[in-house]
């Protein structure tokens, strides 16, 4: 069995503006960069087997400084992803305005991501992983395992699951 420890980035400039992000390669801010320090120490005593990240910067360095605490290396993994949300990136909300959807479809987002994390897993079949990934494609992951998502994780927060085969547990 597989336990997942899921995370999600730390906080950027684009997070605080409440900017669609997407695929854009923000970095993270000092608070998150701070965020990504105590989820070093939060997880200090847990044994990680492997530590999986985004490529996408705020993920990554998120992830590296949690396997830098640990002396491990992180293999980035295009499948965990944000969605790509297309011409909205780098927009507010606000800024919207009736704009169409023209990003990658949340099916083919959540098939993607579930690749990833299945892939994951089977490369360590018992053992307890880390992976840094977004809210989004922490929503998608829920909605598989769930049935729905939950509210969007806060910037460092966890969600835990176990896998085995191809049965996802929650495990908070």
């Amino acid at each position: 069995m597989t336990i997942l420890l899921l995370a999600r980035h730390g906080e950027t400039d684009w997070n605080r503006e409440g900017r669609w992000q997407g695929h854009a390669p923000t970095p993270l801010n000092a608070t998150g960069r701070a965020q990504a320090r105590a989820l070093a120490d939060r997880l200090a005593g847990e044994e990680l087997t492997a530590v999986y990240s985004s490529d996408l910067p705020r993920a990554l360095e998120t992830a590296e400084i949690v396997a830098a605490s640990r002396g491990k290396e992180v293999v980035a993994d295009a499948g965990l992803r944000e969605i790509d949300v297309g011409s909205r990136q780098g927009r507010t909300s606000a800024e919207l305005d009736g704009l169409p959807w023209d990003g990658e479809s949340y099916e083919a987002h959540s098939e993607r991501v579930l690749a990833a994390v299945l892939g994951i897993a089977r490369r360590h079949p018992t053992g307890r992983v880390l992976a840094v990934t977004h809210g989004g494609s922490l929503r998608r992951l829920q909605e598989i395992v769930l049935g729905a998502p939950l509210d969007v994780l806060d910037n460092c927060a966890i969600w835990r699951v176990a896998l085995r085969g191809d049965t996802f547990t929650p495990l908070d």
